[in-house]
């Protein structure tokens, strides 16, 4: 019906399409008017400058403009609701009150931005709604009447400027503001309520050397095809933005499981760390990720933020190419790692750093074929300080090119008093390969030692080939035409791609110690994973050596699968040269393997403070081993076996435990639910405890229950 017909009968207080009456004195009045104010309505209806609209009382359209859209008069009876609908992608338009509300309400609309889906073919316009609630004289709710206009293009201008405010344009993944203000928004939501989010921090390792070698237009493809893998790895749990340059942000709203977050960070490290082809080219860079969770590691974004940032820094400076969570003892690291660069420094003139060398065992005769030389670095001070964290001080510091040149030479020196069918390995760092003096360096100590070329094998990780395909290809080059074997170490643990063996010259794959570890245990497919790893060497006429194995059930498995030479603590640890001499000046070259029946998870050794909660009673204690499903614990006296405890390890972390050992003042637990690695060689536990519930449980409000053990001392228990 035209507008004409409505507005007549209105004013003559004719019922409406529904039936409703809205009798208008005014419109009663000004009758003689009518006719003029008609024809006003109607050109303004054809000129399309807007469309007026009517609802009944039960939300239904009643009246359209014929203009709004092709066969207006089919939309009457339909719920306005179902013709347009709150756009959902205008930040603005969502944060405020959605359409259906307004209605339900009978609330006043102004140029609220909705978006038309009721007619064919017209999907995707947008209108600013405007209408008023239309009552009749004794108050009773008659429906809506208003006014629409068509905004689609300043709608569409607007948003592709908010797009472009809120959006990085290289990649498409959300900016630095948009990726602020939602994190801002999602702890705000979250605090109340005692939900939890997690924020990862990671940027690119050598994606400087990108842009140096193939150009800044090839680092922005690389940018573009690392957005869309992490796309593809976070998918619909999280969002992604990037910051800039070659850092990026990734929120995980509701994720506060430390193992669930650790398997996200290790798929993003190593989908990032696959080959990429750019331009015909391949490139190859890695990636490092801090993870932080609110709101155990921070309830506003600045916090959060910066302990993800200290997570981050701790995992790039911990050797790269993995990820970190934040924990209270960052904040203290970097000024440790200072420090231990300035000792690194002094050391190398000094006698302090030696080389251990660890036996290669054919299993077969048992006889050692091989060293595999260990850096050991025995501080003055501190004692013996691990090579898992003096190299990538080293590395980072490019202290481990001298240090690396010193290891070359000193093992072929050592070598050359060996028996000529033994072999030395020296582990190379991929900052040292990188070198340009690299290979002048391996002549000069094969010079300077005279051993055989083929004795010496170098040990490489697959990050050697983060950098320039050509340079890596030439330098290989070289190393075989002086004559040395490689060796591609901790086979199966990063990229593995076949493509490495393919184009590198290797002699040996080692298979990783993770796999062995759990070779022996039920339901696990490390035994098949080394099984295949033996097979493709095999195939490709490489020999293979097994690291790690401790226990005789690892043994036989390995055995089983056709391994030929084994490396690890049941044959020997690693030993100083002199002991090494006096095996080769005896003959005494065999080794019988002597170790535990069975493998057992591995215990730490550590010296750690903590907590013993037993019913209401909190109890300080020591704890000396830990490992993923259990720990020793020492300073508690009367413990019964079978005992439940709760073990608090700090910053929220407490571990539901039963005791299956106890002797004197020292007990064994074990764990309900296993510890998760900590991205850093350590142990922690999957969820945490908020500090406000730890807050509200420090205070029981009622008296403490009688202890039921009794706590004792500990010798040199003071940390």
């Amino acid at each position: 019906m035209p507008v004409r017909g409505i507005i007549k009968r209105l004013s003559r207080g004719q019922p409406d399409t529904e039936g409703t009456v809205a009798p208008s004195p005014a419109r009663v009045r000004y009758a003689d008017t009518a006719d003029a104010r008609l024809m006003m309505l109607d050109e303004f209806e054809q000129a399309g400058l807007a469309w007026l609209w009517a609802t009944d009382a039960g939300g239904k359209l009643s009246y359209l403009s014929a203009t709004a859209c092709v066969d207006a008069s089919g939309l009457y009876g339909v719920p306005l609701t179902a013709v347009v609908e709150t756009d959902i992608e205008d930040p603005e338009a969502s944060a405020a009150r959605p359409l259906s509300f307004l209605l339900s309400t009978h609330a006043r609309i102004a140029d609220l931005i909705v978006r038309f889906s009721g007619a064919a073919g017209q999907d995707g316009r947008w209108w600013a709604l405007s209408g008023h609630p239309l009552k009749q004289s004794d108050g009773t709710f008659a429906g809506y009447r208003g006014f629409a206009r068509d905004v689609t293009r300043e709608y569409r201008r607007k948003r592709d400027d908010s797009k472009a405010a809120e959006f990085d344009s290289l990649t498409g993944l959300f900016n630095r503001y948009r990726m602020t203000r939602r994190i801002d928004g999602m702890l705000a939501a979250f605090r109340p309520v005692g939900r939890c989010c997690g924020l990862m921090m990671l940027d690119l390792d050598r994606f400087k050397h990108v842009n140096d070698t193939m150009g800044h237009p090839a680092g922005d493809e690389l940018l573009r095809q690392v957005a869309e893998r992490l796309r593809k790895v976070v998918g619909d749990r999280g969002e992604v933005g990037r910051l800039g340059g070659d850092e990026f942000q990734i929120v995980l709203p509701d994720h506060d499981d430390r193992g669930r977050l650790g398997e996200i960070a290790a798929r993003v490290i190593q989908m990032l760390s696959q080959p990429y082809v750019i331009e015909g080219k391949r490139a190859v860079i890695g990636a490092s990720v801090g993870v932080a969770v609110a709101p155990h590691d921070g309830d506003d974004r600045e916090t959060l933020v910066a302990s993800a940032d200290l997570a981050l820094y701790a995992a790039k400076n911990g050797g790269r190419g993995q990820f970190r969570f934040f924990g209270a003892e960052l904040k203290d690291e970097a000024l440790e790692r200072t420090t231990l660069s300035e000792d690194l420094r002094e050391a190398l003139g000094s006698d302090e750093i030696d080389l251990h060398y660890q036996p290669v065992v054919r299993i077969e005769d048992n006889m050692v074929v091989g060293f595999e030389a260990l850096m050991r670095w025995n501080h003055p001070e501190r004692g013996a300080i691990p090579p898992a964290v003096f190299i990538p001080v080293a590395e980072e510091t490019n202290l481990i090119v001298p240090l690396g040149d010193w290891a070359l030479r000193q093992a072929c020196a050592d070598a050359a008093d060996w028996p000529a069918s033994v072999r030395v390995a020296v582990n190379v760092s991929a900052v040292q390969f990188a070198v340009p003096g690299f290979v002048t360096s391996v002549a000069s100590a094969l010079a300077a030692s005279g051993i055989d070329p083929d004795r010496l094998e170098l040990e490489l990780t697959e990050t050697v080939f983060m950098r320039d395909s050509e340079a890596v290809d030439e330098v290989f080059a070289a190393l075989k035409g002086l004559g040395v074997r490689l060796a591609l170490d901790d086979f199966g643990t990063g990229y593995s791609s076949l493509s490495y063996l393919r184009s590198a010259p290797f002699d040996k794959l080692k298979v990783d110690r993770s796999f062995v570890e759990a070779c022996a245990s039920r339901d696990q497919n490390s035994a098949k994973i080394i099984a295949a790893i033996l097979g493709l060497a095999d195939a490709l006429d490489m020999e293979t050596t097994v690291e790690g194995v401790e226990a005789f059930d690892q043994l036989e498995v390995v055995r089983e699968r056709g391994a030929k030479l084994v490396q690890g603590h049941i044959f020997a640890r690693a030993m100083p040269l002199e002991e090494v001499n006096e095996r080769v000046a005896s003959g005494d070259l065999k080794i019988e393997p002597d170790g535990p029946k069975r493998h057992r998870p591995e215990r730490r050794s550590v010296f750690r403070r903590v907590g013993v909660i037993h019913e209401n009673c909190r109890y300080e204690a020591l704890m000396r081993d830990l490992s993923r499903t259990g720990a020793r614990v020492d300073g508690l006296l009367g413990v019964p076996v079978g005992t439940g405890l709760v073990l608090d390890l700090g910053g929220g972390q407490l571990v539901v435990s039963n005791v299956v050992r106890s002797e004197g003042a020292v007990v064994g637990v074990e764990f309900e639910t296993p510890l998760t690695s900590d991205g850093s060689g350590g142990l922690c536990t999957r969820h945490r405890v908020p500090p406000s519930v730890l807050a509200a449980a420090a205070d029981p409000g009622g008296a403490k229950a009688k202890p039921h053990f009794v706590q004792v001392a500990v010798p040199g228990s003071r940390v």
